[in-house]
């Protein structure tokens, strides 16, 4: 199985064993996988808001990748995940 399928079989049953009442924001870069057009309608497809930076501002998102930097040093870092 391809990288990318692994991603997405992975990123809809995290969607498929959650109780979401809202949609869900996900935060990514310009990279390929992220910015074609099959990616965003998938997400489209199951109710996922893509954030993005502007094209060419690398800046854009600076206070983004800080703020969830430092959550996920301080929640997720700490937290064991169990495993199969």
């Amino acid at each position: 199985m391809e990288a990318e399928a692994i991603k997405v079989e992975a990123f809809q049953m995290a969607i498929r064993n959650s109780c979401l009442l809202y949609s869900l924001l996900f935060y990514s870069d310009w990279g390929v996988q992220y910015a074609c057009s099959i990616s965003q309608e998938r997400l489209e497809g199951i109710l996922v808001v893509q954030s993005m930076s502007k094209k060419g501002n690398c800046w854009d998102n600076a206070m983004k990748e800080s703020f969830f930097k430092t959550k996920k040093t301080e929640i997720a870092d700490h937290h064991h995940f169990a495993t199969r």
